[in-house]
């Protein structure tokens, strides 16, 4: 590399083209998948390639992965673009796939943003990939489930790569900082907490974290001896952040989602969207975020609002599928949902009460009339004896008792009269009468 320093004249390539891994040594993360004797590892390392679909959010390290394969692979190996190419450009490659099999060859062709591809051009892939002209190797943002061809799907394997860690983050930072390739030549005095605030802003994303620490660095204070001082100023300038910098481990980080959850619970909509906004522009993951509403959904509305669940599943779904900034409105619609919604904690009180006799009685056996008999043997054991089929009876219920014979007549979900739940405790009521009604006449035909 010809450029010594940021400042000798030379436009350097960017810090994330210039820290690209080149073997899998040097490659941090997905240790699911690279650790020693993990899947991929040893497929790479014994250049065993089959065609494979990677699939994560960006800069995980998708295209990384094709690159280290192109390094260590004996095949011939071609780099395709979705967004740049076309059934022409597709064509044309699969003939020189071809050309390469006659020669005994392989080909692996690498599409990276496979998704954007429509039909059409996937199809044109699918017989070469059959018939064992290339080995396709494709990256991808989006649910392969949704947007690759079912046929040519089910002729890869689909790896799917997770966002880095916060640790992995900051391991990745100082290796720019240390490295020849990144800031070696420089002199940076940069804490590590700016480097953890990068990380929390990253989301995940190597890319960006690498591309915010070259924008810190550029503009970071330069002393007489040349030496570059980065501080939290410079850092919340860079990125437009005021909040950025609380550890997503920390107090701060629990402080601000009880925050949220509390104002849901207590029916104050704006309160919960301020807390959602001061989450989300201190670079607090969405994901987390829609997992806590979706929580929150069953432990503090239930049944009193059961569509309460279905917006908070839906939130995650759009934060899953769209990513920030644009699922800050799905985020904000779910909280503002759920701090209007009536308030019933009856499932979670139904739960733990119900943990809580499970927990002393494991050793209560299930009630022979509720077990299945698959065989003579259970039968001859009373597997199954006395069981009420409920679709039978004109009721569609029976009084048979369904719980251990030590926890008879236990009563763990208490419906409030919240919203719907309300329904739902009159329905309870009438099941249960009917069910004495059932008992008493069994009773008397007894008798």
């Amino acid at each position: 590399m010809e450029q010594l320093s940021l400042f000798d004249g030379v436009v350097p390539e960017p810090l994330a083209a210039r820290m690209r891994p080149e073997s899998l040594d040097e490659y941090v993360g997905q240790e699911h998948l690279l650790g020693e004797g993990k899947v991929v590892r040893r497929i790479i390392e014994s250049d065993q390639i089959s065609s494979m679909i990677f699939w994560g959010p960006p800069g995980v390290g998708k295209t990384t992965l094709a690159r280290i394969i192109a390094h260590t692979t004996k095949s011939k190996f071609i780099d395709f673009s979705a967004v740049t190419s076309g059934i022409k450009e597709i064509r044309s490659v699969m003939q020189q796939a071809e050309e390469n099999r006659h020669y005994g060859e392989r080909t692996i062709v690498f599409v990276d943003e496979i998704h954007r591809f429509n039909k059409a051009q996937q199809d044109a892939f699918l017989p070469f990939v059959e018939k064992g002209s290339i080995i396709l190797i494709g990256a991808t943002t989006e649910n392969p489930s949704f947007e690759i061809n079912s046929a040519l799907l089910s002729r890869c394997k689909v790896f799917v790569l997770k966002a880095l860690t916060q640790e992995d983050i900051v391991r990745l930072l100082k290796n720019a900082l240390y490295s020849e390739k990144g800031f070696g030549s420089l002199t940076i005095d940069i804490s590590d907490d700016i480097l953890k605030g990068i990380a929390v802003f990253s989301n995940g994303d190597a890319r960006g974290a690498l591309s915010t620490l070259e924008m810190v660095v550029l503009n970071g204070e330069t002393d007489a001896k040349g030496r570059i001082k980065v501080t939290e100023e410079t850092l919340e300038q860079c990125t437009s952040k005021k909040s950025l910098l609380y550890d997503k481990n920390g107090e701060e980080h629990y402080n601000l989602i009880s925050a949220l959850h509390k104002s849901m619970r207590n029916s104050d909509p704006d309160a919960a969207v301020y807390w959602l906004a001061r989450m989300l522009e201190a670079g607090e993951d969405p994901l987390y975020i829609a997992r806590r509403v979706v929580r929150f959904a069953s432990e503090d509305v239930g049944l009193a609002d059961y569509r309460a669940l279905e917006q908070a599943v839906a939130a995650y779904q759009a934060c899953h599928f769209i990513g920030m900034p644009e699922c800050s409105v799905h985020l904000t619609q779910a909280v503002v949902y759920m701090a209007m919604a009536p308030k019933s904690n009856a499932m979670e009180t139904a739960y733990l009460s119900a943990r809580k006799d499970a927990v002393e009685t494991l050793a209560e056996p299930v009630p022979l009339q509720i077990r299945n008999a698959p065989t003579g043997l259970m039968k001859e054991l009373d597997y199954g004896k006395g069981y009420v089929y409920a679709h039978d009876t004109k009721e569609k219920m029976s009084d048979m008792e369904c719980l251990p014979e030590e926890l008879l007549g236990r009563e763990y979900y208490r419906p409030t009269e919240q919203g719907f739940e309300e329904k739902y405790k009159e329905r309870l009521k009438a099941i249960k009468k009917q069910k004495e009604e059932i008992r008493s006449r069994h009773e008397d035909r007894d008798n």
